[in-house]
């Protein structure tokens, strides 16, 4: 029985409703696609889809939401937190697909051959890794690069190609060896995660019947990301009556370079034969003008699932295509009306977006920001994950939780100092392979410790008994983690060790935030997740750190300056789209690879971030590689219904013969021209 606030506030909720989103929280039976367009309440519907299913009576326990990001994850964790009674909240299984199959495989990774306490290598870690393998693979005048590489093996993974005859190809034969590596260690990247669970799933029977007599309803959330393995794992996980739900919208797949595959969304029957199909198409972020511009651009991609978005909110800006001389001019003009309209006192820094399609498009405009002054804030920053005392920090911690990481083992055998050189680190590993155990058994085995000097063998003996007795700590019931660590940071003396490295002041500052906010990290941790191991909180570490964008932009102040990929989600209420002309959006890459039609709806992505104005703008001339290069308009700016279009010249408004004051207040005068109810020219 709910709460009374509970129910008061699920009742407000369900009135404000539109008819559509009613239909969709309350149809919990049998296979739904709910077709959900840009800014129509989607997260809304999802929290209240599965909050009505409780209050039906579903048990929560039967029910699992899957999305992509964490942050998405914890989002309808805590909107749903505030409508359900606490216990039942908590036995929702609600988070990432990887986070999902991390679940399953801790629970069932001896029936693939895997110890169930395998360690999640990061992006980083396979890198090393394969570098590792291909000096024992390359011969002289033989080259691949790592990077490029490991891709292949993650698309090889992904779509269950071979990479060809390991005695044949170079490629195919690092495969092997990348997947030997990774299993002789006990260790699955990110790719693994989904591969295996996947392999758990189709292979094993009994454990298939257990998890689909656990998880009776599903829900994904982003399902126009998804790709093949994750269609499969769905496919095994969902039996008859098919109990799914699936909310995505296939104009906003701009993933698919990355894997995501269309087709799961638009034939959606052939997997899942006679869903309920629920249109979701009233918009309550942008105003008529952006979604009729919106809805003209689209609908020009064939064997797309139609809808029309629309709103009550009529606006008063038209969408404006303005035409600048150069990428010098257009940021100028970005930056000076951005700057003209936060001083009139109409709107903050955080109101406005830049939206471009390539990185290096940003760095114009940074520079005419900087000289007006302007607070921006770059989302790509290097992530949290990837700084040092972190990095240190979660490395003792995987350690303490799992002797065998051998990545993790390594790392902080000699942080702090303590004289164990890399000599003896690579002696250690070299006896882990010779005996085939992981090298902190290495470290243990008298054998091995019979090469080294005594002093090596006191210092090793202290690091290994050190390691063991906090690893029986960890496991002793209700261990305070943060209290742990503590006491770990203190026994060896890892702040001392941060300040005699600290060249600077600033620099040992710096590195204190950082291991604070691990710390603060685990704090949190043991309050809500009392009972779990450590390695539940490594394994949110692990999950938190690859697969999603590191920066949390409400962290930021400032004007917005962002991708389009990165935008997605994301809302504004003035967003500025420059720099679309052909071989820029659509990208020249793209057009090549016959994917222009994710390039027009990355473009459409990019139109729908904005709520009340939306400025479009491309150029005559771009300075690329130090040379003045002829720009033509992008192809889709025809595409673009003129109803709601106001082309505006600013090169030739700024040619014309004006006088000083007037080529200055410019865009004063352009707004009065607007007010007044004029076309621009």
């Amino acid at each position: 029985m709910l709460s009374a606030s509970c129910a008061a506030l699920m009742s407000f909720s369900y009135s404000a409703l539109n008819l559509q989103q009613r239909e969709a929280v309350k149809t919990i039976h049998g296979p739904v696609l709910i077709l959900a367009g840009a800014g129509t309440g989607k997260t809304r519907v999802i929290t209240m889809r599965i909050t009505y299913m409780v209050e039906e009576g579903i048990d929560p326990a039967n029910i699992l939401a899957v999305t992509f990001t964490n942050k998405a994850a914890n989002e309808m964790r805590l909107r749903i937190g505030g409508m359900v009674s606490p216990s039942k909240a908590k036995a929702l299984t609600i988070g990432t697909f990887h986070a999902f199959c991390v679940r399953l495989l801790r629970q069932y990774a001896l029936r693939l051959g895997y110890k169930n306490n395998f360690t999640i290598y990061s992006q980083g870690e396979q890198e090393s890794l394969v570098k590792r393998v291909l000096t024992r693979l390359l011969v002289k005048d033989e080259s691949l690069d790592p990077g490029k590489a490991l891709s292949r093996i993650s698309k090889a993974k992904n779509h269950g190609l071979s990479l060809g005859d390991p005695s044949e190809s170079l490629e195919a034969a690092l495969y092997q060896l990348y997947h030997d590596e990774l299993r002789a260690l006990n260790a699955m990247d990110f790719d693994d995660l989904l591969l295996k669970a996947v392999e758990l799933l189709e292979e094993h029977e009994d454990v298939r019947l257990a998890v689909q007599q656990k998880y009776r309803y599903v829900m994904v959330d982003e399902f126009q990301d998804t790709n093949s393995l994750q269609m499969r794992m769905l496919t095994a996980l969902v039996p008859v009556p098919h109990n799914i739900c699936v909310v995505g919208d296939d104009d906003q797949s701009i993933y698919g370079w990355r894997g995501a595959d269309i087709s799961n969304i638009t034939d959606f029957e052939r997997h899942f034969s006679n869903p309920k199909i629920i249109k979701l198409e009233e918009n309550y972020r942008s105003t008529t003008p952006i979604l009729n511009t919106a809805n003209s651009l689209i609908r020009n991609n064939v064997g797309r699932r139609g809808k029309n978005l629309w709103s009550k909110n009529s606006g008063h800006d038209s969408v404006r295509l303005v035409i600048a001389e150069d990428d010098k001019e257009e940021a100028q003009l970005i930056a000076e009306e951005i700057q003209q309209q936060h001083l009139s006192g109409s709107s903050k820094w955080e109101d406005f977006a830049v939206l471009f399609r390539t990185n290096d498009q940003s760095r114009v405009l940074e520079g005419e920001f900087r000289k007006l002054k302007l607070p921006y804030r770059v989302v790509g920053a290097r992530s949290f994950f990837d700084r040092r005392e972190v990095k240190d920090l979660i490395a003792y911690l995987s350690s303490v939780s799992n002797q065998d990481d051998d990545i993790s083992v390594l790392r902080i055998l000699n942080v702090p100092t303590r004289g164990i050189g890399p000599s003896t680190a690579e002696l250690a590993r070299h006896h882990s392979i010779e005996k085939k155990c992981s090298v902190f058994k290495a470290l243990r085995d008298p054998e091995f410790q019979n090469l080294l000097s005594e002093r090596m063998r006191t210092t090793i003996r202290g690091f290994v008994e050190m390691i063991e007795r906090f690893s029986g700590l960890a496991c002793q019931p209700m261990t305070s983690y943060v209290a742990l660590t503590e006491r770990l940071l203190q026994e060896t003396g890892y702040m001392e060790h941060l300040k005699k490295a600290a060249k600077e002041p600033d620099d040992f500052l710096a590195w204190e935030t950082g291991v604070n906010s691990v710390l603060d990290s685990l704090r949190g941790f043991d309050e809500r997740a009392r009972g779990e191991n450590l390695q539940s909180f490594l394994d949110e570490v692990s999950l938190n750190d690859d697969r999603e964008d590191k920066d949390d932009i409400e962290k930021k102040s400032g004007v917005c300056l962002i991708t389009m990929h990165a935008a997605k989600g994301l809302e504004f209420p003035v967003v500025y789209l420059p720099g679309v002309e052909e071989g820029t959006l659509p990208h020249r890459r793209s057009i090549d690879e016959g994917r222009k039609d994710e390039e027009r709806r990355l473009f459409y992505v990019g139109i729908t971030r904005a709520m009340r104005k939306l400025t479009i703008s491309h150029c005559r001339y771009r300075m690329k590689w130090g040379q003045k290069q002829t720009c033509t308009p992008s192809t889709f700016l025809k595409e673009l219904d003129p109803q709601y279009l106001e082309h505006f010249d600013h090169a030739a408004y700024m040619k014309a013969d004006m006088s000083s004051d007037e080529g200055a207040n410019f865009f004063a005068a352009l707004k009065q021209q607007l007010a007044a109810g004029q076309p621009a020219q």
